[in-house]
């Protein structure tokens, strides 16, 4: 099945106090660090981001916020609106531990469902989950609501959530979510690479 990979470069970085997804995990910025992933994994690739000139080098398409201001949600609507296939994986821009392992476990699960979305002690994991087109007239109607809370249309269409015995096999330290916000995050990121 194949399936389009959506990096999602649209936050503020205002805890970071720079763009993020610039950061340096391992001698490598995590934003390539996706973006090679990515390329062993999708045919089609979308940064969705409303600065394109921050990333000419990457040399991936670039679609602009349709809906701006409305946060992730708003994001995701985007990249799936100019999706050409009917599913995509979504991920934000300061993963540097997105595993491949894990996210072919999910494009397995994903022909059946318009959601496949892994489900931690810490919640829902949306920044890292496959969505169907079908989920957008759903997540059109929270925006128009101004309700951003993505989990908020899942009520609405078949999802397949994916618990934490069934990630950890594939992924032991839980690494694929963790996402780089603050410098704290980053000094855990350089550990994570330690243990």
């Amino acid at each position: 099945m194949k399936i389009t990979g959506i990096i999602l470069a649209g936050g503020r970085n205002l805890r970071m106090g720079e763009n993020k997804a610039f950061l340096q995990v391992n001698g490598e910025r995590i934003i390539d660090r996706i973006r090679n992933l990515f390329s062993n994994l999708f045919d089609e690739i979308l940064l969705v981001t409303n600065s394109p000139l921050e990333y000419p080098d990457l040399n991936l398409r670039m679609v602009a916020d349709l809906t701006p201001g409305k946060g992730a949600l708003g994001g995701i609507y985007t990249g799936l609106f100019h999706a050409s296939h009917s599913h995509a994986f979504v991920a934000a821009c300061d993963m540097p531990f997105l595993n491949k392992a894990l996210i072919s476990h999910l494009i397995n699960l994903s022909p059946s469902y318009d959601i496949v979305i892994p489900k931690t002690e810490d919640g829902f994991q949306p920044l890292h989950a496959i969505y169907s087109q079908k989920c957008l007239p759903f997540m059109e109607d929270l925006l128009r609501k101004n309700n951003l809370k993505i989990i908020d249309f899942f009520h609405r269409v078949k999802k397949r959530e994916v618990p934490t015995q069934e990630i950890l096999p594939l992924d032991p330290k839980l690494a694929s979510f963790l996402n780089v916000n603050t410098p704290e995050d980053l000094a855990r990121a350089k550990d994570c690479l330690k243990n």
